[in-house]
This record gives C-alpha cells, structure tokens and sequence, in this order.
C-alpha cells in the first residue's frame, strides 16, 4: 500500500519561511511535493505579500506570506495513489460482447472521484536583450585620433568656456579608460558641451569615447557609459540619425542580457522595470532649492534629473512615462539649465 501523507510526520509553518528542499502538503490535502524555489512578491508599500513556490514536479504554488502550510518530513511523492477503502465495492468486469450493461445494485452508485489539483506552469524568463551586430556597430564612427585630441579640439573650440577648459585640463593629462573618475570627466565633458554649449557634434565625438566601452560589470564605470549612451542616443534622434540611435539605444541594455538563470532573470527584470516606472527625478531637491532661490543648486539637481530622463528615452520610456512626455519634459529642463 502506499504510504499517505496522513502516515507522515506533519508539521505547521509560516510560508513566509519556507525554503527550497521542503516537502509540502498541496491544498488537495492527499499529495506532496518538494520545493524546488522560493520567489516572494512585496505589495505596493514594499512588504512581503506572496510567496511563489516553485514545485519539482512543475508548476507554482501562491501562497500568503502569513499563512500556514503543512510541512512533511520525509519523501515526497509528486501524485500519491491513496488505497480505497476496504467497504467500498471491488470493480465490476466488464460485460461480454453484445450483452446488456449491468444495473448497479440498489444503494449504490459510481464512486466519485475528485479532480486533480492543476498548477499552473513557471512564467517564461523574459527575453534576453540582443547587443549590436557588428555591421550596426559599423555606424559609430572612429575618433579622429588619440581620445587626448578629442578632448583637446573640443577645448579649442570653445576658449571661453569655463567648465570645458577645466576637464580639458584634467583629462590633457591622459585619458585612463580603467579609472572611474576618468570616464566620469569625459562624460561630463560631452554633457557640457552639449547641455550648455549645444554643441551636439562635439559632445558625439566625447561621447563616443565611452560608448564603445564594453560592460565589465562595474557599476561605478559603467555609469559614466550608460550616462554617454544616453546622451548619444538623444542626439542622434534629434539628428534624425535614427538607425546610429538605435545601436546607442542597444548598447545601454547590455547589463540585462548578463544572467542567465531564469528565476534571477525574472527577479532582475521586475527591478528594472520598477526603476523604469519610478525614476528618481529629484522633485524634492529641486523645490527645495527654489524655495531657498539658490539657482546654482538647482541648476545640478536639474542636470541629473535631465540624466535620467536621458536614460528613460534610450530606453523607450516607461509603463507611466511615454516618449511624448519624455521629449517634452527633456525639452524643459534644457531650457531650465541654459537660460
């Protein structure tokens, strides 16, 4: 006979603390499965609401965090066949050929049987994003010549300009493409130049230095890139060189296309997508420094809200920010730090 959940040792647990390897009794009450991982949602205000056990067997199982499951300890079965009981009726043979069906006896009727519980299955791991080929790559021009040149001519063509001459300066020194701080004055540059000078052709060739660096994983470099690959990609749109935006645009989705376990994927993709449709647009810091009338504090805060609406843009906009609003909330606050 084989051996019913009811035959094992059972015991109560939060499903809050369940972890992978724990043997569960479904909601059917007659079978058991293992878990093979744990996945917890949070509500709005970001406090655990749901636990989504991932069963061996396949399927998912919801539960609320502050609910009690059933553990068992021992074996689990993914289905058990439990016995029929010893006072039901053995089957009937099946009749001969020709001969009429028999009557079930009088008090009697076919024993019911009730429906397996159906789980559904994992949802799908969200789509890898694809990188540039190398054709697509083909349209981000070389620079003409060493990165210290670059930098060199954009300081040249603007004598006057404060901000310009002093990373020029820094970065005349050498351009060390493995330091954080480098890559950080190379980008500002490009922001400068563009943001306060519009001069878009010489912010593309700043920029450029730091869009065909590929991603190492490091956060603190790869902000500077992600900064210069959104500012590429706008000026290429607004350019109408829509095709070199696009590589811009697939270029700065290289971090999502790095793990390759579906669970983390899907975890890592509902982050993203959380920060997509709740960017930091420092709302607070900009009013504060406006009811204070420091102009120059909020002159900074306003270039790192204009970053961010940069990154919404070569990223497509968001689920509550689209392209319309994202176009004219850029529009604004150029004009908000260049008067």
């Amino acid at each position: 006979m084989t051996e019913t959940p009811a035959a094992r040792h059972h015991r109560e647990q939060q499903a809050g603390s369940l972890t992978t390897g724990t043997h569960i009794l479904l909601p059917d009450g007659q079978r058991t499965a293992e878990i093979d991982q744990v996945e917890l949602e949070r509500d709005d205000y970001g406090s655990p609401a749901l636990v989504l056990a991932s069963l061996s067997g396949g399927g998912t199982l919801r539960v609320a965090v502050g609910a009690t499951v059933t553990v068992v300890d021992g074996a689990h079965d993914d289905v058990t066949q439990l016995p029929l009981p010893a006072d039901l009726p053995e089957a009937a043979p099946l009749p001969e050929a020709g001969a009429a069906p028999a009557q079930p006896a009088a008090g009697t009727g076919p024993i019911a049987v009730a429906p397996a519980v159906v789980l559904p299955p994992l949802p799908p791991a969200p789509p890898a994003a694809t990188g540039p080929s190398e054709e697509e790559l083909a349209l981000i021009p070389a620079p003409a010549g060493t990165p210290e040149s670059v930098v060199e001519a954009a300081a040249e063509a603007h004598p006057d300009a404060e901000g310009v001459l002093l990373l020029a300066d820094r970065l005349s020194k050498g351009v060390n493409f493995k330091s954080g701080s480098c890559l950080k004055d190379l980008s500002d540059l490009a922001h400068e130049l563009f943001v306060t000078l519009k001069d878009a052709d010489a912010a593309l060739s700043v920029a450029d230095l730091l869009t065909v660096l590929p991603y190492d994983g490091n956060p603190g470099r790869w902000t500077s890139v992600e900064a210069s690959l959104a500012l590429a990609s706008y000026i290429c749109r607004q350019d109408g060189q829509d095709k070199r935006a696009e590589v811009y645009e697939k270029l700065i989705r290289t971090p999502e296309n790095q793990e390759t376990d579906p669970f983390k994927a899907r975890m890592a993709a509902k982050v993203r997508q959380r920060s997509l449709n709740e960017p930091n647009l420092y709302d607070k810091e900009i009013f504060r420094s406006i009811d204070n009338s420091n102009h120059d504090a909020e002159r900074e805060w306003r270039l790192l809200r204009l970053e961010s609406l940069l990154f919404l843009r070569a990223h497509g906009g968001s689920e509550t920010i689209g392209m319309t609003e994202l176009e004219r909330r850029i529009s604004n606050e150029l004009e908000a730090v260049r008067a």
